[in-house]
């Protein structure tokens, strides 16, 4: 079995093994790390070695760990990472570049069909009838999307929505709301199947699926991070937030979704979202406009660069090639739309 993790921002961790009579056997951990002194390689494939199969990550690292000389230094690596390797490789999990990948890149649409959309692709990726899916997306006009378990009424003021031609929908997915328009906004989805987190945490998994954006702004000269649970940021702020769903439909998959502020209108984002004290306390700020530093200001670039050199370096790492959605998807997607996204019902299911 071998499985692979990449630790985000650091170094890549492989794992081969195999499974006797419900044990580890024949460890043997690589990767491009760093690791003070040489013996502690062996170490690690030792400490290991006979642990039961189904020991979970935190218990395997804590055998690596237990098991180091005591003046190893991991750089790039932790025990953690290869406890997460070993999880990868037990479970079969798939790699990046295991995968064929697609990009979906329309023109503006509608926000409650960017919602629908994101579901039929997922789903289509769950049934294995569509390859892992990258897809940015265009709005059609401003827009504020609320968690899956957020108050409509706690986080937005409906007449600054109506006063600035704010359209409101209610995402699938959990976290906080978004406010967003055309063209100071950069949103993307990930639509992968379940084999490429496998082994991962439910934290573990945001990191990994980020991992790509974060070179990607590098290469644009932000240093940016993970910020757990669900954020990127630089020293200058937060730049995105991030927000999952898992379908168990078919093989499983996960819908992973991005938005990124390349500009953004503080006074008409605080006309329209209720942003509380206890929210803005939680990020050690005293002002939302504090919160989050467009790309704009970050990068010197215009928008549609920002993008074209985000999916160049997706394309160098794993491959990209130009998909669509199919007549199919569209009108399932159009029709739930109308029928959810657009429904009354599902945007206040929480008033």
């Amino acid at each position: 079995m071998h499985g692979e993790y990449k630790v985000p921002g650091g170094k890549l961790v492989v794992v081969d093994l195999e499974v006797h009579d419900g044990a580890l056997r024949g460890v043997r951990v690589a990767g491009d790390f760093f690791l003070e002194p040489d013996g502690a390689l062996h170490a690690i494939d030792r400490a290991l070695e006979g642990a039961p199969a189904d020991t979970d990550a935190q218990a395997l690292a804590a055998r690596v760990r237990a098991g180091l000389p005591a003046d190893t230094v991991m750089f790039g690596f932790s025990p953690e990472a290869v406890g997460i390797a070993v999880r990868r490789a037990l479970s079969r999990a798939t790699d990046w570049t295991d995968h064929d990948w697609q990009l979906i890149h329309d023109g503006p649409q509608d926000p409650a069909l960017h919602m629908a959309l994101d579901e039929v692709l997922t789903d289509e990726v769950a049934a294995g009838r569509r390859p892992p899916t990258l897809r940015v997306w265009e709005w059609g006009g401003p827009a504020v999307i609320i968690g899956s378990f957020q108050s409509l009424r706690n986080e937005v003021d409906p007449a600054g929505a109506v006063r600035h031609g704010v359209t409101v929908v209610r995402r699938v997915s959990g976290g906080g709301a978004m406010f967003v328009e055309a063209e100071n906004t950069i949103t993307y989805s990930l639509s992968v199947p379940a084999s490429l987190v496998s082994g991962l945490s439910f934290a573990d998994s945001y990191a990994y699926l980020d991992d790509w954006v974060l070179t990607a702004l590098g290469d644009m000269g932000i240093k940016a991070w993970y910020q757990p649970l669900n954020d990127i940021a630089s020293a200058e702020g937060k730049i995105a937030g991030a927000a999952q769903k898992r379908l168990a439909s078919g093989d499983g998959a996960v819908l992973h979704h991005v938005t990124m502020a390349y500009d953004i209108d503080a006074e008409k984002m605080l006309d329209v979202l209720r942003i509380g004290k206890e929210k803005l306390s939680d990020k050690g700020t005293a002002s939302a406009k504090k919160r989050v530093d467009p790309l704009r200001r970050q990068t010197g670039l215009p928008r549609a660069e920002v993008i074209d050199r985000m999916l160049g370096s997706f394309r160098a790492r794993y491959g990209l090639t130009q998909g669509h959605v199919t007549d199919e998807e569209m009108t399932r997607a159009e029709e739930l739309a109308l029928v959810k996204y657009s429904n009354e019902e599902w945007t206040a299911r929480v008033p």
